[in-house]
């Protein structure tokens, strides 16, 4: 693709730069006194300063000229005069580099004393200037208008989730989002380290791709001449550690499942997983809703969430209401005691489309999935799933045909999934041999038999609650965002069409 009019003149300044001798990339490192950020806030007179960060704006006015300079932390004002860095006339840094060879984009470092403008402005008095990073791209440039109209904003979202570097300079709003993103993890690191419970790192390369129902990602690996898969779950070897002794283990896991892509999906994804022995799901219900208050108080000093112009409250206790209850609610059928054959007339009468490899699970699945989950606004934990639904879930202590099993939803979208975690090894063995008939008959998601996981369980497994948080999802919520592809740096995309430039992008 040709180059264009920008990348010709800048790929000409580097070329100016180095007849000069002026080094573009220079290898010494530039150590730096404080951030942009630091200086302003801690502001003192004449405090002699060494920054470096992105060249963002710049404004000749004759002799002096002002410019913008953007490090990690903020940005401020720089002031260049011809007299303070000046030498041999038509070789200053003033008049080759700052003049003519720096472009927008440029990263630079700059040394100076700092001072208030008359207006009131801290900035940057420069004395001594240098290239650390010639910029061949320019940067959009995001014009404001006496009106408050923006234009050529980088906004567009497949170039914003393809250039995420060019994102992330442009808009701040973006940066804020990660930032956010990884205190959020560290505070619930934070919570689940005060109870003492042990973060692990379980195989991302399985032999099995058990833990959940979902499409795997194969590969092979050459030297052990065996397939592998990318994990679907932890789930599996998380519980191997409580078999082991351990109390309570945690994992932030990248999870990876070949399957569609949409708002709240992608292939790759991050799951907190937590199991703690001697727990059942009602005591996790109560630990999840604890941890979700701690966290928004502590990142917004407020219990109340605003999504969508709707509050969301994360006051503890959140309703508990059981699925039968919920699809009743909102289709009006009871489908407690119904077989697959009634469940599949429910599904044609509500519209729901199915296949012939469902199960009465997937049916009953199906049709909360369609009619039921995008009514939960306010957090609530729909409970009590069929066993069909559950392969690796605890019989109800009361209730046939059920298990202890919830899923929390907010606003409209499924964020956890937790039980009581079936540690009998002769049912567990039958769930898995029922997963195999499913897979006979061409369900794809069904389970694998884990053989060696049943062994685990035969040494015996403490009674043990267990959920999977999906983190994506838990972000999108806190940081008000619509859609995975926002708090995902880098989410997956079809390979790029070789289009026209846009933006002055290329």
């Amino acid at each position: 693709m040709p180059l264009s009019e920008q990348e010709i003149v800048r790929k000409n300044k580097l070329e100016q730069l180095q007849a000069l001798g002026i080094e573009s990339y220079p290898a010494a490192a530039y150590n730096v006194s404080a951030s942009t950020r630091a200086l302003i806030e801690n502001y003192k007179e004449n405090q002699s300063v060494r920054i470096a960060g992105r060249l963002m704006r710049i404004r000749m006015m004759g002799k002096a000229s002002f410019a913008e300079l953007k490090d990690h932390s903020g940005s401020i004002q720089l002031y260049i005069t011809r007299d303070d860095i000046s030498g041999d006339t038509e070789k200053t840094a003033y008049n080759v580099l700052f003049k003519k060879l720096l472009d927008l984009g440029d990263i630079i470092g700059a040394e100076g004393f700092l001072f208030k403008t008359r207006v009131g402005e801290i900035t940057l008095h420069v004395q001594k200037l240098i290239l650390l990073s010639k910029a061949l791209r320019p940067l959009p440039q995001v014009k404001i208008d006496e009106e408050g109209q923006t234009y050529d904003a980088f906004s567009d979202p497949e170039q914003r989730y393809r250039m995420r570097y060019v994102d992330l300079i442009i808009n701040e709003s973006t940066k804020e989002v990660f930032l956010k993103r990884s205190r959020i993890v560290q505070l619930i690191r934070e919570f689940l380290n005060k109870y003492d419970y042990i973060e692990v790192e379980t195989p991302i390369l399985q032999p099995i791709a058990g833990g959940a129902n979902a499409r795997a990602f194969s590969t092979h690996h050459n030297a052990l001449d065996i397939p592998l898969y990318l994990r679907v779950a932890n789930e599996l070897y998380l519980k191997r550690l409580i078999v082991g002794g351990f109390q309570g283990v945690y994992e932030f896991a990248k999870d990876f499942r070949n399957e569609g892509m949409d708002r709240t999906h992608n292939p790759e994804f991050t799951i907190l997983e937590l199991y703690v022995a001697y727990k059942d799901y009602h005591w996790m219900m109560d630990f999840i809703e604890e941890l979700l208050e701690k966290l928004c108080l502590s990142l917004q000093g407020s219990r109340d969430i605003k999504i969508n112009n709707q509050t969301l409250s994360f006051k503890k206790p959140f309703p508990r209401v059981p699925i039968y209850e919920a699809i009743k609610i909102h289709t009006g059928f009871d489908v407690n005691c119904m077989d697959e054959k009634a469940l599949r007339g429910i599904c044609e009468k509500l519209n729901i489309k199915v296949d012939k490899m469902m199960d009465r699970g997937k049916l009953i699945d199906e049709i909360f999935s369609e009619k039921c989950e995008k009514n939960y606004i306010q957090p609530t934990f729909i409970t009590d799933h069929p066993i069909e639904m559950s392969p690796l879930t605890k019989k109800h202590r009361e209730k046939k045909g059920l298990t202890e099993r919830f899923e929390l939803f907010i606003n409209g979208i499924e964020i956890a999934n937790a039980y009581s975690e079936l540690n009998d090894p002769i049912d567990q063995l039958k769930r898995f041999k029922e997963q195999l008939k499913l897979a006979e008959k061409g369900d794809d998601e069904a389970m694998y038999i884990d053989h060696d996981f049943v062994r685990a369980l035969e040494f015996g497994m403490p009674p043990t609650a267990g959920i999977g948080i999906g983190i994506d999802r838990l972000v999108m919520l806190l940081t008000g965002q619509t859609s995975i592809q926002e708090v995902l740096l880098f989410p997956q995309m079809r390979p790029e069409k070789k289009i026209e430039r846009k933006q002055n992008i290329s």
